[in-house]
């Protein structure tokens, strides 16, 4: 199997939807963080992931969470992160980054919570 990221953007009003579908490791993470910088750098900050579609993700993959989340707060934004399978919320809750990131079941809640931020 090819190791890919698929990422869907969709501007909802202040908000930015990311979608990612596919494996984000070692392979695909530099190519996504280097994108959602530049994201947060052209002034969107508040962000939400559908992770609907994440079949797999490494430490390498929850670096490009942990530096969003600090770049977003930052500039007093908000990030959400929705849909986590149960064998990736469980890589999130091992790694302590439910603690850190807004981690929710569905999108609508996620969306709800970035936009009141």
């Amino acid at each position: 199997m090819e190791d890919q990221l698929n990422v869907t953007k969709d501007q909802r009003d202040n908000l930015l939807l990311i979608a990612l579908n596919g494996r984000l490791d070692s392979t695909t993470a530099p190519a996504f963080e280097q994108q959602l910088m530049n994201d947060i750098e052209q002034g969107q900050h508040h962000l939400v992931f559908d992770c609907q579609g994440l079949e797999y993700i490494s430490s390498a993959g929850l670096r490009v969470f942990l530096m969003a989340v600090k770049r977003v707060k930052a500039q007093q934004g908000a990030l959400a992160v929705s849909g986590l399978s149960s064998h990736i919320r469980e890589v999130f809750e091992i790694s302590g980054f439910v603690a850190i990131l807004n981690v929710v079941d569905d999108l609508e809640q996620a969306i709800a919570l970035c936009q009141g931020a």
